[in-house]
């Protein structure tokens, strides 16, 4: 590789699966390179990634239940484990669930229950792109809106319990709402809505502005150059401070109960924002772009935010890439390792043919994964 290595500063050391997707168990014990798994389909390679995403906040890069992830014939709980290497030492963080529970799943660091999810992200930042991302710019707003809190998360942990306090106040007027209930239990429900839209919506807002302002600066580094804007709350004009905000919110509840009735649903909010993203090297919305550019895109979008993420927290985000090699051609293949390297991070990528990261040498470490069984090269 042309750009030296660069070590990162979190990364995993050990990773333990038991009853996890089609893993009875499996053990790794990497060092701080990038590992790449190969093998055919279905053999477990995006299993594993998955469950190193569970090591962060929310569902995983599947967004599944947590039910669904035990092993089939398996006692119906599961267990992910890791010790990651941070400047500091070492963190042992674990997330499982239990057979019959119903609680959902549990989270500790260092042996002991945490707070919340939301604590695993003082220790380990998780980034990933997987094929189902494709379309990314093309789909349904609510898959860009979720794609960008996973990066507002990264940047932001408490974001995520800012999102699911917010939606869990807007069913609860919703419900309210259908069966015309007190007026002023849905005001006292809307200021809570408000305060949690507020929060969700200038998180968003800083988080965009620090990307666009990395992208502006250093560009893409071999790829497209990205510009993001928030979109999709035509009703609210902007404001300066939280307060305005929350206030302007609950007026338009207020004055939307019989609109929202009528629609079964809160129909303005944080809720229905959108990411529009602009190709800013051809000057073209991302959404007309070609296929194999919205990929280009995608890509050089994720590891901006990698570097902004390590900018501004000083902890190098771990990379989780599935199948990425194979949607990238030679130069851009390239170009991806270089920023990996630079970057200084360890990252697990995917791919059916290990030819396709035979550049990658000796800064990375290669797994043969074969019916869930794992086997360095």
């Amino acid at each position: 590789m042309a750009v030296p290595r660069q070590p990162p500063s979190h990364y995993l050391s050990r990773l333990r699966l038991s009853n996890f997707r089609n893993y009875a168990s499996a053990a790794l014990d990497p060092d701080d390179r990038h590992v790449v798994l190969t093998g055919p389909n279905g053999a477990g390679k995006t299993n594993l990634l998955e469950a190193i995403s569970l090591l962060g906040a929310g569902r995983g890069l599947r967004r599944a239940n947590f039910e669904t992830l035990a092993l089939h014939n398996g006692t119906g709980g599961w267990a992910v484990a890791a010790s990651v290497e941070t400047q500091y030492g070492t963190v042992d963080l674990g997330t499982g669930l239990d057979a019959g529970a119903i609680t959902g799943r549990r989270v500790k660091i260092n042996g002991a229950p945490a707070r919340s999810v939301d604590q695993l992200g003082e220790y380990l930042r998780i980034l990933w792109l997987t094929p189902a991302q494709d379309g990314l710019f093309t789909g349904p707003a609510a898959d860009r809106r979720r794609f960008f809190d996973r990066l507002v998360l990264a940047l932001i942990p408490g974001h995520g319990a800012e999102v699911a306090q917010f939606e869990k106040a807007m069913r609860q007027r919703n419900k309210l709402l259908d069966e015309y209930g007190d007026a002023s239990w849905a005001s006292a429900i809307e200021a809570q809505m408000a305060a949690h839209a507020a929060a969700m919506h200038f998180a968003r807002l800083d988080t965009i502005a620090h990307l666009n302002d990395l992208l502006r600066l250093e560009g893409s580094l071999g790829f497209p150059s990205a510009h993001l804007e928030l979109v999709g709350q035509e009703e609210m004009p902007p404001f300066q401070t939280s307060t305005e905000l929350e206030e302007a919110y609950i007026q338009l509840w207020r004055q939307r109960r019989q609109l929202d009735r009528a629609a079964g649903r809160t129909t303005v909010g944080p809720h229905r924002a959108d990411i529009a993203v602009t190709n800013m090297d051809k000057q073209m919305p991302a959404n007309i772009c070609s296929t194999g550019e919205q990929k280009a895109l995608l890509v050089g979008l994720i590891m901006a935010h990698a570097r902004l993420v390590k900018q501004m927290t000083s902890i190098s985000p771990l990379l989780l890439l599935d199948e990425i090699a194979a949607h990238l051609d030679a130069n851009r293949r390239a170009s991806l390792f270089e920023l990996l390297n630079a970057l200084g991070t360890q990252c697990w990528m995917t791919g059916t043919d290990q030819i396709l990261f035979d550049s990658l040498g000796a800064d990375a470490q290669f797994i043969s994964v074969q019916d869930a069984l794992l086997t360095p090269l």
